[in-house]
């Protein structure tokens, strides 16, 4: 199959730069904010955005890993951190690409049985082929594609970039 180049690395390294301004300017009003990537190349984008909100912001940025079994997400959900350590706190589920919105609602689910002062959410690309109501608070892009058609994110150390097969 061909591959077509969507987003470049440095088209990436601008959309995580905007998406860290928005969300700073979102949770301005906090002092700590949880960004939580979703296990695999959601909590590698997640990463990026906290590295980045580090530099531009005074928040105290709190990383953490959600687990989910994306072939049965009925299974439970998991992170790396306490829910007391995001309990009552500013929290932005992070994930490479929302498809039919699956895995994001699962995990938005786990979420909400913790209180939290603020909940959004955080893609690179939406590809608009929802099943579930769902939404990105904050897109690096919107993408309308085929159900045939995949998309992948590759995150390497020699340069980041998203293509669609």
């Amino acid at each position: 199959m061909k591959h077509n180049i969507i987003l470049t690395h440095q088209e990436i390294e601008f959309k995580v730069k905007r998406i860290a301004y928005q969300i700073f300017e979102t949770f301005i009003d906090e002092k700590e904010i949880v960004i939580a990537g979703i296990q695999g190349n959601g909590s590698v984008f997640a990463k990026k955005i906290a590295t980045e909100l580090e530099t531009i912001s005074n928040l105290k940025v709190i990383l953490c890993v959600v687990a989910i079994d994306k072939r049965f997400p009925l299974l439970p959900v998991s992170t790396s951190i306490a829910s007391s350590e995001y309990e009552n706190k500013g929290l932005v589920l992070v994930d490479d690409v929302l498809n039919s919105g699956t895995t994001l609602i699962y995990c938005v689910s786990h979420f909400l049985e913790v209180p939290l002062s603020k909940f959004k959410t955080a893609v690179l690309i939406d590809r608009n082929h929802k099943k579930y109501p769902i939404k990105a608070d904050f897109k690096g892009i919107s993408l309308s594609t085929s159900m045939l058609e995949n998309v992948t994110v590759v995150f390497d150390s020699k340069g980041d970039y998203a293509y669609l097969e």
